[in-house]
């Protein structure tokens, strides 16, 4: 069985569970997943925008320099995976398409690839502080996710969830961004290993998620609460 067959076989898993459990799909749920996607996406974008600066111009040639979703959606990690966290409850992260990056044609292959990987967590702890000040000019009277006028829901959606797309693509394991920084300081005869480790990276996030869902909040809880604070303070 392929990696990709297990990885749609733990979703299918997933579906069947959320379904049963919920029954609906509340309006705060299709929020959630409508953010998620461009955030996603942009978070996808700014790596071949970095990869472009630092001379590797193979993303764009591509076709993945673009804001045009299209090029950048992968059915599982854009669309499916996203939904069926969101309908469970288990918070919402997922993945658009790799952008096809040649680190060799970089100017400093090994730190520049580097900087690449870093810069989709980035641009989504962009994203977060600029819904934070879009929340500190409007001062709505309360925050919740679920009631107010849907013009303050939207950035508080939009904040929360590029929080938790910077924080959970920085945890050091493969295919997130984190594990590049790993890779990097990695002793060369230790790197086939770890590639050989990072095919089966996807399938241990999975079930770290649903086997285990608390270690997410205790990771993104002390940052989410520092967004608040930007937001109230």
């Amino acid at each position: 069985m392929t990696r990709d067959r297990v990885i749609v076989g733990v979703i299918l898993l997933v579906v069947a569970v959320a379904v049963v459990a919920r029954h609906v799909v509340t309006s705060t749920t299709v929020l959630v997943f409508a953010v998620a996607i461009p955030s996603i996406i942009l978070h996808e974008v700014s790596h071949g925008v970095a990869a472009l600066a630092f001379g590797d111009d193979t993303a764009k040639k591509a076709g993945r320099v673009t804001l045009n979703p299209i090029p950048h959606i992968d059915l599982l990690g854009t669309i499916i995976l996203p939904a069926v966290l969101a309908v469970s409850g288990l918070g919402v992260f997922g993945y658009a398409k790799p952008v096809p990056v040649n680190p060799s044609r970089m100017r400093h292959p090994a730190n520049d690839a580097v900087w690449v990987s870093l810069t989709g967590p980035a641009t989504n702890l962009l994203l977060a502080l600029a819904a934070a000040e879009w929340l500190r000019i409007a001062k709505p009277a309360f925050l919740a996710f679920g009631s107010g006028p849907f013009s303050m829901r939207i950035p508080l959606a939009f904040g929360f969830i590029n929080i938790v797309l910077t924080v959970f693509n920085l945890v050091p394991i493969p295919p997130l961004d984190g594990s590049a920084v790993i890779a990097r300081f990695l002793r060369k005869e230790w790197l086939p290993t770890w590639y050989q480790i990072r095919r089966y990276g996807m399938i241990v996030l999975l079930l770290l998620v649903l086997v285990k869902p608390a270690w997410i909040n205790d990771v993104l809880s002390p940052f989410e609460n520092w967004w608040i604070r930007l937001v109230t303070g």
